[in-house]
């Protein structure tokens, strides 16, 4: 009985417990999730249309960025960006005298994982504009939309039901690559379950409290995608 109290107490949310701790990190973890996940859609809304609008050199360079990120490990980008985009700032600001600025850990995450999100966006959302039928989008030209209202109207309510699983996957894997901002010193919830696994040696505890709020995570998310499905595909045919 006293071993199971001493176990709880160390998860408690009040010092001497770290599970405040890990809620803590689990909320770091969220934040910058979705802050990654939104800059991810933004850059493959706009790759996905560059490609697909016939542009030859655009379309190159939208080949490389995606193939490139989409090759290489994403632990490898994290760190490589992280640093290499740090300090290739910091130059560009020496070159106009202007003194080095140290990024902050949560931006620079939500940017490079945004980055690498990007990529993985553009290819989902671009199969699901091109799942739209061609005669919806030739109509909204024929009654004079603008590119913009076009795609407000006509290209974003058709692509979303055909994206939502695609997208749903990328959000799934952001909350786990999140874990991977450990390795430049962002405290989110892989590396605040380290810390308490460290200092007290229970590794094991603390790793499965991880576990579960991945997966209370992993629960809601699904939850959330799934009313979200359920409301964009309304009125549309449903497999029995």
């Amino acid at each position: 009985m006293a071993s199971t109290q001493s176990l709880l107490e160390l998860l408690s949310p009040y010092p001497p417990g770290w599970g405040g701790t890990l809620l803590s990190g689990a909320m770091a973890t969220l934040a910058i999730s979705g802050g990654a996940f939104l800059l991810g859609l933004l850059i493959g809304i706009a790759g996905a249309l560059g490609k697909l609008s016939g542009n030859r050199f655009l379309k190159a360079l939208l080949n490389l960025y995606t193939t490139t990120i989409r090759a290489v490990p994403e632990l490898i980008l994290i760190v490589g960006l992280y640093y290499a985009g740090t300090d290739g700032l910091n130059h560009l600001l020496r070159a106009f005298d202007i003194p080095p600025i140290e990024v902050n850990g949560f931006v620079a995450a939500v940017v490079v994982l945004g980055f690498v999100q990007g990529a993985y966006a553009t290819e989902v959302l671009r199969g699901a504009i091109l799942a739209i039928p061609v005669g919806q989008i030739e109509a909204a030209r024929a009654f004079g939309m603008a590119p913009f209202l076009r795609f407000r109207r006509v290209v974003f309510p058709a692509l979303l039901p055909n994206a939502l699983p695609g997208l749903a996957n990328l959000w799934m894997a952001v909350t786990k690559d999140s874990a991977l901002v450990a390795v430049v010193g962002y405290q989110e919830l892989a590396l605040a379950t380290r810390l308490a696994g460290a200092s007290t040696k229970h590794y094991f505890l603390f790793f499965f409290a991880a576990a579960c709020l991945y997966l209370v995570i992993s629960l809601v998310s699904n939850l959330v995608f799934m009313l979200i499905e359920r409301r964009v595909r309304r009125g549309q045919p449903t497999l029995a």
